[in-house]
Parts: structure tokens; sequence; C-alpha cells
């Protein structure tokens, strides 16, 4: 099978995720229109090429192995640029919704949490399906295509939590950092395992299916789905 071919078959199954999520959506009856939906994928996708900018510049070479080069590595150089450049995207992704519109109503900032969470997990989707791409661009076997699968949703999973992180930083910003953190080590914890430094990949596979799980509790225990919220209603608790 060619690489072309290979590459279309990742991102078609890699867009399975964001199919099911939009139509859990619809059955639900939360209130995420396709606009909004789409608008949370691009912020997502966007997020992938800073994070790729920061993971080029710090590339270091350590002459030396241990924990130290392996925690810089996945938790830091990878993990952390990738949830933090997550965070910018989606925290300007609120700025201009609050700005831009129409309806001024405020949500309760419980209920605005929880959207935030939704968009996240919406933004990580779109992060992955560019990571997917590129990771089929260079190289690609069946292993490679497994995981690549659970790293979906890895990122689907961290994006709700930094989603969350976004909307509280104006309100808590000691609630946000630890969004941040805890998407943080999630995502180095799963990197270091699916790199072959001695751990289990079955371990990561069920840490990805843990931190989703988690995530689709969280989303489905908290929204409103029987007020009548505007669709062009998004995060008011974002303050100037």
């Amino acid at each position: 099978m060619s690489g072309s071919w290979v590459l279309m078959i990742l991102i078609f199954i890699s867009s399975l995720p964001v199919i099911a999520v939009y139509i859990w959506f619809r059955l639900a009856k939360y209130q995420l229109p396709l606009v909004k939906f789409l608008f949370a994928l691009l912020a997502g996708a966007a997020a992938f090429f800073p994070a790729v900018i920061m993971q080029d510049f710090l590339n270091i070479s350590f002459s030396a192995k241990g924990r130290g080069p392996l925690f810089y590595e996945f938790f830091f150089r990878i993990a952390f640029t990738e949830e933090i450049s997550r965070f910018l995207m989606l925290f300007i992704f609120f700025w201009i919704n609050k700005h831009f519109s129409a309806e001024k109503n405020k949500l309760s900032s419980f209920t605005a949490v929880k959207e935030g969470t939704a968009i996240g997990l919406i933004a990580g989707l779109g992060f992955a399906l560019l990571e997917n791409a590129r990771y089929a661009a260079s190289e690609m076997n069946i292993v490679i295509v497994i995981l690549r699968i659970f790293t979906a949703a890895i990122h689907g999973a961290c994006g709700s939590r930094i989603g969350a992180a976004a909307v509280l930083i104006r309100t808590s910003p000691t609630q946000a950092f630890l969004r941040i953190l805890t998407a943080t080590a999630i995502h180095g914890i799963y990197n270091l395992m699916v790199s072959g430094s001695g751990l289990s990949p079955f371990a990561a596979i069920l840490i990805a299916i843990s931190a989703l799980i988690t995530t689709i509790i969280t989303i489905r225990g908290g929204w409103n789905t029987e007020s009548s919220i505007p669709d062009n209603e998004l995060d008011k608790t974002v303050q100037k």
C-alpha cells in the first residue's frame, strides 16, 4: 500500500472520534452548534504549529542518559509545549467569542467550565488530526496506526482539561494551573510509556482510555441540556 493511501486511511481513522463526539453532542442535545464545533476543531489544529516550533527550539541532545533527560523530553519538550500551545489557542478562542458574541447573558460559572471542557475535547481531537498526519508522512506501520488512535484519545482528554483551564484562568488561576499541570502529567506519562523505555504500551492504552472516560463523565455530569442556552453563547466568565 502506498504512503499516500496509508496517510488517507490514518486521517480517516483519526476523524472518526471527531465525528463520534459531534454525534454524541447532537444526540445529547448539548448546546454546541456546528460552526462553534468546527472553530474549536480549528483552534486545536492551529495549536499544532506553535507546539512544533517550540519543540524544535527546545530540541537538546544530552550526553548522559537517565531520568532527567527522559523527564525533559517527554514531560517538558513534548507534553508541556503541546498543552501550553493548546491553552493559548483556546484562550484566544474564548476571548474572541466573548468580544464578538451577540448574546450578552451570562452562563453560570459551572456551565461555562463544563462547556470549556467540551470545547477542549474537540480542540484536542483537532490537534491529533494534524499530528497523526505528520507521523504518517514520516513513518508508518500497524503499531504506529494503533498507537496514534489512542494518542488521539489522550489529546482529547488532555485538551478537555486545558479547555477548562482557559475558562478559569481569569477567575480561578490556581484551578487553571492545576488543570494544566494534570494535563501535562497525563500526557507526559503516556508519551513515556509508548516510547519503549522499558514500560508497557498496554499501560499507556489504559491511561488513554481512563483519561477519556473521566472527560466524558465530566461533560455528561455538568452540561445543562434543559436550559435554553443560545447557540451563539459560549463562555462569559472570562473577564477582561
